[in-house]
């Protein structure tokens, strides 16, 4: 793994990780952190449209394609899918990064439960879960537990484990 700071935040579909992640984001940022995201998504991702001189480039073949603007800028790179620490490698430096998804990695991690309809959970089976955020008791009492809206307290927690 990287020598980055990093913590997970993982859990079923629709189980609220993104709202979760966004407000931990938003609260580094505003503790002062330079905060890095990466987010795991299990379909076809295309941040280009049709049409548009950056996809023409791709659909005529170029294996990678940067697209540049005047505040930000991306790298499309036809290929299968990286590794986690393929991506963590060409991360620029953050004092923290937050992987939204990734379940089967082994960087820490926080279970988010909520709304996946009876799925089991995932802590029982993976010792990289740290922590439960749910909106009451989980039946594992050996994890801390948080609300899934106690972003400060999950902040705190986080901020601890990965010695920030």
């Amino acid at each position: 793994m990287t020598s980055q700071r990093v913590f997970g935040v993982t859990g079923w579909k629709n189980a609220g990780k993104t709202t979760l992640t966004e407000r931990l984001v938003a609260e580094f940022v505003r503790r002062g952190f330079r905060v890095a995201t990466v987010k795991h998504a299990h379909h076809a991702v295309d941040i280009d449209q049709p049409g548009t001189d950056s996809w023409r480039h791709r659909a005529a073949g170029a294996a990678e394609v940067a697209l540049v603007g005047g505040h930000r800028y991306a790298i499309m790179r036809e290929q299968e899918e990286p590794t986690l620490n393929e991506v963590l490698a060409r991360l620029a430096p953050a004092d923290l990064v937050l992987i939204e998804g990734f379940k089967r990695e082994s960087h820490p991690k926080i279970e988010v439960r909520g709304g996946e309809g009876g799925r089991s959970a995932l802590a029982a089976g993976d010792p990289t879960i740290v922590a439960i955020a749910t909106d009451s008791a989980p039946a594992e009492q050996h994890l801390p537990w948080f609300r899934r809206d106690d972003t400060t307290a999950i902040a705190d927690f986080i901020a601890k484990q990965v010695g920030a």
